[in-house]
């Protein structure tokens, strides 16, 4: 997911996808934890990219609407 993805999204939209996107690190993170097969090895790293984009994007907002 790309920075101009990001801001096209709606508030609510961010909202759902960064709770996606956290549980979805959570299970990625638990089955390599267990020693399970990852299928993707990038997939963690890009997993907390996205969801570093959406915090940034939610931390302009609120400093632009003080």
């Amino acid at each position: 997911m790309k920075m101009r993805e990001v801001r096209k999204l709606k508030y609510d939209e961010q909202e759902k996808r960064l709770k996606e996107l956290k549980l979805e690190l959570l299970k990625e993170r638990g089955n390599v934890e267990m020693g399970g097969n990852v299928k993707n090895p990038g997939r963690i790293k890009t997993i907390r990219r996205d969801i570093a984009r959406l915090l940034t994007i939610e931390n302009e907002r609120e400093k632009t609407n003080e």
